[in-house]
């Protein structure tokens, strides 16, 4: 089947490139890494390599032509085959470099390279329409788990119904982080003046078109990236809804494909709760709200979790009255105690309203607003409410299998293998570890077990958490009331970042890390982090923990100075009554 070549995208911002002179002619022969051509884009010329072997069957496009990104510019093929209009679609190196690097910067994690010894999956005979792997859902778990079967020379298919990068990329951690990063400018103004920046106008006016418009532009980068990798892959792309059969067959409108082995990666949705008026439109879901292009004046968020918690700030910085309601007796009651109420402090301060151990009962609409009864009593008036209140797995197209499930969850071994051998479910989908990095590992794991057998376990004891709020949080491994209970006696070191030079330097002094220790041998049981740049710190501490260093090990290291990550040093070390820059403990 010919391979169509087509023109690069070398960078963000590139939408097209001019061809400047073809080094081979149709008809010639060519090799995996021979120059094809010469093209010019931005003043910048690159040399483009051939990715397949084959002959040069035509050109499309010749010299001098200037010529979109992603547009057909020739086809390699077999000698004497004539080019046909299903050729598969792979992409240069540069678009690969490109693309791993865009989704890289935006903090979404790259599969790495297969290794030496990886065995190759036998596909040579499978029909066109069979694969070694099909991956139904195109969000992190499932474009991982795509492009890591490929790298394992299988032939892999992927199915996704609307854009590819899933809850985190479209509606999620990516576009959430969009506004957070607009919070964190409007912080810095606050304070400018008081670090010798004197504006013109502290006025300032928030548009939430061009604030919509920008979000919307980090994600189609974010897509198109992913997509780009899966082309590179030669991964074969089917859109539409995946409506998958015992048979492992996958039927996706009119056609139907079969796997060898079948990967579920359908992903989350929106849980909803059923109380009088949640239906108003009034009523927002988290993938309403990025959508928002006229600023309410008051908001209510229903769910005090992480999502709550990070687009509550976001609309309290931009002026917004904000209320959350929580039912548990603090905010983000997953996360340690002692961490969850200086959050709840410091977000206080700038502004927002926070109600815990109560819920909503009712809501009643009248005159465009809402007032929210709750079940102590009390009542609250808005023109917008937030329902946050967690994601559910998306079971979608999956009602022809009969899976064994745990509460609406796919249940699946440490494999990521369901209770129907040679179906994989990892990710959202079997509610594990609701993490877009999680989900990663996950779909990595599955891939690797569906070419190979079940080899490979994933352990996800050790996978950090974190809230982009300002300041960060971030956590690994066990709270303290965990740890207590599991273990009875630990130990406990603090540091705050009130004493850290660059976080004094930088207006960001508050907050503090803390380490919990077992006391026999001082291994680490859990990291939790308030503070600046806390979301980077945790990869320290979740590598140190998979690692099994104890506290005495950690302490031989040194840490550069100034940098955040001293208050983290400085903590451990406290574990053992050895912080210098803490106050002696009392014996």
């Amino acid at each position: 089947m010919a391979i169509e070549v087509i023109m690069p995208k070398l960078g963000v911002d590139m939408q097209e490139g001019e061809i400047i002179e073809w080094k081979k002619a149709e008809g010639d022969v060519v090799n995996e890494g021979d120059i094809l051509l010469e093209i010019m884009s931005d003043k910048t010329n690159m040399e483009i390599e051939a990715e397949d072997s084959g002959v040069l069957l035509k050109i499309v496009k010749g010299d001098g032509e200037v010529v979109p990104v992603t547009e057909v510019i020739a086809y390699i093929g077999a000698e004497g085959e004539v080019v046909g209009e299903s050729a598969a679609q792979p992409a240069p190196a540069a678009e690969v470099a490109q693309a791993t690097a865009d989704l890289k910067g935006a903090g979404l994690e790259v599969p790495t390279a297969p290794a030496a010894h990886a065995k190759k999956a036998p596909t040579a005979d499978l029909a066109d329409n069979e694969f070694d792997i099909v991956v139904v859902g195109g969000g992190p778990a499932g474009y991982y788990a795509a492009i890591r079967g490929a790298q394992l020379g299988g032939k892999i298919a992927i199915v996704e119904k609307s854009e590819f990068g899933g809850t985190c990329l479209n509606v999620g951690c990516i576009p959430t982080k969009t506004y957070l990063k607009n919070a964190e400018i409007l912080d810095g103004l606050k304070i400018a003046a008081g670090r010798g920046i004197n504006l013109a106008s502290t006025n300032y006016t928030i548009d939430m078109d061009k604030t919509v418009d920008f979000k919307n532009s980090v994600v189609k980068t974010l897509t198109g990236g992913v997509q780009g990798l899966l082309k590179a892959n030669k991964v074969t792309i089917f859109n539409g809804l995946g409506q998958v059969n015992p048979d492992k067959t996958v039927t996706i409108g009119s056609e139907t494909i079969k796997g060898r082995n079948i990967i579920l990666a359908t992903g989350s949705k929106v849980s909803r709760i059923n109380i009088p008026g949640i239906d108003s439109k009034l009523v927002l879901t988290s993938d309403d709200i990025l959508d928002l292009r006229e600023m309410p004046k008051s908001l209510v968020v229903m769910g005090g979790g992480v999502v709550g918690i990070e687009l509550g700030l976001v609309w309290a910085s931009y002026g917004v009255d904000v209320t959350v309601v929580e039912m548990a007796d603090r905010i983000i009651p997953a996360m340690d105690k002692e961490i969850s109420l200086e959050l709840q402090k410091i977000l206080t301060k700038k502004g927002m309203k926070i109600k815990t151990s109560v819920g909503v009962s009712e809501i009643i609409e009248a005159n465009n607003q809402l007032t929210l009864k709750l079940n102590n009593g009390e009542e609250l008036v808005a023109e917008k409410a937030l329902l946050s209140i967690g994601r559910v797995p998306q079971l979608n197209g999956l009602e022809n299998l009969n899976l064994e499930m745990d509460r609406n969850r796919i249940k699946v071994n440490e494999y990521q293998e369901t209770s129907i051998p040679g179906i994989y479910a990892p990710g959202d989908v079997n509610g594990t570890k609701m993490l877009a990095h999680a989900a990663y590992r996950m779909g990595e794991v599955a891939a690797e077990n569906a070419i190979w057998g079940n080899v490979r376990k994933a352990d996800l004891t050790y996978t950090p958490a974190a809230v982009y709020t300002h300041p960060e949080v971030a956590m690994c491994g066990l709270t303290e009331e965990q740890a207590r209970e599991k273990y009875g006696n630990v130990l406990i070191g603090r540091n705050s970042f009130t004493g850290n030079g660059r976080a004094i330097a930088s207006n960001e002094a508050h907050g503090f890390v803390k380490v919990i220790a077992d006391t026999k041998y001082h291994e680490i049981l859990g990291v939790h982090i308030v503070g600046p740049a806390a979301a980077e710190m945790i990869n320290e501490a979740a590598t140190i923990m998979e690692n099994e260093l104890t506290v005495d090990e950690l302490l031989r290291s040194i840490h550069g100075h100034p940098t955040f990550s001293e208050v983290m040093y400085e903590a451990f070390a406290d574990v053992l009554g050895e912080a210098i820059h803490n106050p002696p403990k009392r014996k």
